[in-house]
């Protein structure tokens, strides 16, 4: 049982600033179980008791769990002065205490889990889970068999410790239509002459990581996309910039990973 204040509690479901709530609670619009109540301080159980506002009820949701296809230009952050960051792209229903699991480079595209769950994301995020986390890269040169060698061993990117191990998969250049369209690449990412696109899975989350780890065998990456993280995969219906609430097998199957 989690007793908040009444006014809190409004806000939180996005019912109105702080002090606009307080404003409609004196009014008397707003009821705890039928009964109209004009204290803002009013306590409400989060689990027990019926909150309506205008007669509609406000039910009250803890924790939120959103998938976003983050684009190219936005920053994975909760507030920037300068930059668009990747909350100003959630729905104005979304909680205001959300923030993202793990960063994507600015220039970099694709899954990006945003929660106030700070349980999961510690979970996801642990290095001592190994959580994957897919990629497709656009890269300069022709990887092979040697690079995949190397990926697999563990790369010396200027840290302290080599990479653990990754797994690097060839795709065909130029991809099907259907993957390029919707799986995979963004409309208007282009393949450089001479390049090849790949797949990458690493169980990091080191400092532009992917970039460096093709840096260190002489490559450069020209486009980057996280495909999926964990059991949790971009969903191809959302375009970039697009948002959606998680569903109740993705939330589960993320939980297996740390309970």
């Amino acid at each position: 049982m989690k007793k908040l204040r009444l006014d809190k509690y409004l806000a939180d479901m996005q019912a109105g600033t702080r002090s606009q709530v307080k404003q409609m609670i004196r009014k008397g619009r707003v009821a705890i179980n039928g009964a109209a109540v004009r204290m803002p301080e009013q306590k409400v159980d989060t689990e027990q008791d019926v909150v309506t506002l205008d007669g509609e009820p406000v039910g009250y949701t803890r924790m939120e769990y959103w998938m976003l296809n983050k684009p190219q230009g936005v920053v994975s952050a909760t507030e920037d002065r300068t930059q668009q960051t990747v909350l100003s792209l959630l729905p104005d229903t979304a909680r205001k205490d959300l923030f993202p699991v793990g960063r994507l480079d600015k220039d970099t595209e694709g899954l990006l889990l945003i929660t106030n769950d700070g349980a999961l994301a510690h979970g996801l995020l642990s290095p001592k889970r190994h959580v994957d986390k897919r990629y497709l890269a656009v890269v300069t040169g022709k990887p092979g068999a040697r690079e995949q060698e190397l990926f697999a061993e563990g790369l010396d990117i200027g840290d302290e410790k080599k990479t653990l191990p990754a797994k690097l998969e060839l795709k065909s250049t130029p991809l099907p239509e259907a993957e390029t369209a919707g799986k995979h690449m963004s409309a208007g990412a282009q393949i450089p002459a001479g390049g090849s696109v790949v797949e990458i899975t690493i169980q990091e989350g080191r400092y532009h990581q992917v970039k460096r780890m093709f840096e260190a065998v002489g490559m450069r990456v020209e486009y980057l996309k996280r495909l999926s993280m964990g059991p949790l995969v971009l969903d191809t219906a959302l375009e970039p910039g697009q948002a959606r609430r998680l569903t109740e097998e993705e939330l589960f199957a993320l939980r297996e990973l740390y309970e």
